[in-house]
């Protein structure tokens, strides 16, 4: 989530009630951001919000899409060659008017045939 600076007090309500997460500047659009990159805390503490206060819009949709792919992150299976496709292609559906750093076809491409996606100890994805 991000906010103008004069608005950030919201964000730090939201980091309070949620007991995670992180704020930081980006200064790219001069905006204060509220990350949260623990998915065990987004599987127990964010997306049970918007399963209980779903969004009135169509992000909603994109909410939807997010937890399935939280899901996949925690049960190991971005680490799979099939389970990485499937994530690369549900979050290509996910804010279509956004803009793309990259396109599909090329992370795709980026995967060898048999290849099984390598970590850093410690940073895997998982809670």
């Amino acid at each position: 989530m991000s906010q103008n600076a004069d608005r950030a007090d919201l964000l730090y309500v939201i980091k309070e009630t949620w007991g995670c997460g992180f704020i930081r500047p980006d200064r790219s659009d001069r905006t204060i951001k509220f990350e949260v990159r623990n998915v065990g805390a987004l599987i127990e503490k964010v997306l049970p919000h918007f399963q209980s206060y779903p969004l009135a819009s169509s992000k909603q949709r994109d909410v939807e899409k997010f937890e399935r792919i939280c899901w996949l992150i925690h049960n190991g299976r971005h680490l799979e060659a099939e389970g990485f496709v499937e994530i690369v292609k549900i979050s290509m559906g996910m804010n279509p008017s956004g803009k793309r750093k990259y396109l599909e076809s090329d992370i795709l491409k980026s995967l060898l045939p048999g290849e099984r996606i390598v970590c850093a100890t410690g940073n895997c994805g998982s809670t």
